[in-house]
């Protein structure tokens, strides 16, 4: 897994966003920290190499080759926004928030609710897939590159 200091603004400059998502689960401290770790795992899981950001005051954002999905929390929920959600194929139904948009497909989970853990692998696993060869297909277009954990600040 790796890290990028990109979007590290508001105070947050020069912390690893690793340790901004570690601190933002602490802060919640209820079942949205639990479900936003949680799902902080799976993207990890289904993804080794996933590079976590932290963007737009405070959202931790998980990517390969572009945007895979983001993890917001809100007071009542937390929503999992994929950026490239409405090319993925949803075959055990997860996607059930941001339906009607031309690009983006979200999962909002609430309190009590489970997680498919196979299927949300599956689902990440499909971004990446899209996102690796939406990337091999620009000219000109490098992988990101960033200190791995563990490494730099």
């Amino acid at each position: 897994m790796k890290n990028s200091k990109r979007g590290s603004k508001g105070g947050t400059e020069g912390r690893a966003p690793s340790r901004l998502i570690d601190a933002r689960i602490k802060e919640l401290g209820d079942w949205r920290g639990e479900t936003l770790a949680r799902v902080r795992v799976l993207v990890r899981q289904a993804d080794p190499e996933v590079v976590e950001e932290w963007k737009w005051r405070g959202v931790p954002v998980w990517s390969h080759a572009g945007i895979i999905c983001t993890g917001e929390t809100h007071k009542n929920l937390v929503k999992m926004t994929f950026a490239k959600g409405a090319s993925l194929d949803d075959p055990s139904g997860l996607f059930n928030s941001s339906l009607e948009g031309k690009t983006r497909r979200a999962i909002d989970f609430h309190a009590g609710d489970e997680i498919d853990d196979k299927a949300l692998k599956g689902l990440i696993r499909a971004a990446v897939a899209l996102n690796t060869s939406s990337a091999a297909r620009r000219p000109g277009r490098r992988a990101e590159t960033t200190c791995g954990e563990g490494e730099g600040p």
